[in-house]
């Protein structure tokens, strides 16, 4: 199959923000991702923001893990530092990258079976030490790159297109990002950019562990007899979904509710589901809260959606282990060895 390259030319009248460059210039190559996914418009957001806050490209470093979500850097800010790891890795090769280096703003990209799953273990220690990142899930309850598998963020009781029942509860990595002490939390979905562009920009300029879990549709995997996301079963059941990951769309979803409202979107195969924005008035900065607020809405069978959680006084590793102002990949020996005499001293002071 053959794609398409985008051009090198852009538009001499083209916007340029404040560093000089235009939007097409935080673009990467052509999606190879089905047409409809919401991982393209997470891209989008993610340019969209960083254009918008006059970010240099090369002082952005993007990691990945594996799965159709952690393809998506090579999407967008073409011109900046990326790495993409082993399945579940991302968290622990960015918080090396970040201590080696503080100066780069760190977008960790990665989906729910590469956070919710084998890098369980990666996400929960990346977000309980404060690393200072940006770390995007997006979330589809699928793992779509290998045709349709439950993913741990799947309902118990959805039945797969093979026919396979899960008899797992679902993580709920909202819910953990606050438990484990991450300094900003929020909720998107790719189809509202007026509300997820703004989350990721918040993201960008906050100083500790940011989360967003955003809901990115599947156009592939999950329209079938048995489903907990189909048509009929949403149809049936729309009061007992109290998680919506996905839906089965060719065109790209687009909503924008108004503060503190639910809105209702209409599926073409019938169905719907229900988000609902925060109220201008809700306070994030109480954890407890944000943790009611997660487990009212999922009892309500309704996502809140929006910034859940904010410690405007958060700090981050580099804070905790007291580490050097300069990046400590810029240390050379001298800087690193104190000489004979210091380190006598030290010895002494131990005996």
């Amino acid at each position: 199959m053959t794609y398409l390259a985008k051009p090198i030319l852009h538009h001499p009248t083209l916007t340029r923000n404040k560093v000089g460059y235009t939007r097409r210039d935080y673009e990467g190559k052509i999606s190879t991702l089905c047409a409809g996914c919401g991982h393209d418009s997470i891209s989008a957001a993610i340019v969209q923001a960083c254009w918008t806050l006059d970010i240099e490209p090369h002082r952005v470093a993007k990691l990945s893990g594996i799965g159709c979500s952690s393809k998506t850097p090579d999407y967008f800010l073409g011109a900046s530092h990326g790495f993409n790891t082993v399945h579940g890795r991302m968290p622990s090769v960015l918080t090396g990258a970040n201590l080696a280096n503080r100066e780069l703003l760190y977008l960790g990209v990665s989906g729910d079976g590469d956070s919710a799953s084998i890098g369980l273990g990666q996400f929960a220690h990346a977000l309980r030490r404060g690393v200072r990142m940006v770390y995007i899930v997006e979330n589809n309850g699928v793992y779509g790159l290998t045709k349709g598998q439950f993913s741990a963020t799947a309902d118990r009781g959805s039945k797969s297109k093979k026919g396979v029942v899960n008899p797992d509860s679902p993580v709920d990595l909202i819910g953990m990002a606050l438990q484990l002490g991450a300094t900003y939390v929020a909720r998107g979905f790719s189809g509202d950019k007026g509300q997820l562009v703004p989350l990721i920009e918040g993201a960008i300029r906050h100083g500790g562990a940011a989360f967003i879990d955003v809901i990115s549709p599947c156009v592939a995997f999950n329209n079938h007899d048995g489903s907990t996301r189909s048509y009929d079963h949403v149809r049936e059941h729309n009061t007992a979904v109290n998680r919506i990951d996905f839906i089965d769309l060719a065109p790209e979803i687009l909503a924008d509710p108004a503060a503190g409202a639910a809105i209702t979107l209409p599926q073409p195969g019938g169905g719907f589901m229900r988000l609902r924005k925060l109220h201008a008035a809700y306070d994030p900065t109480d954890r407890v809260v944000a943790m009611n607020q997660v487990q009212a809405s999922l009892a309500r069978g309704e996502i809140a959606t929006g910034l859940l959680y904010l410690d405007p006084e958060a700090g981050d590793l580099h804070a905790a282990l007291n580490t050097v102002a300069r990046p400590l990949n810029s240390l050379a020996e001298a800087d690193l060895c104190p000489g004979k005499a210091v380190l006598d001293k030290l010895n002494q002071s131990l005996r």
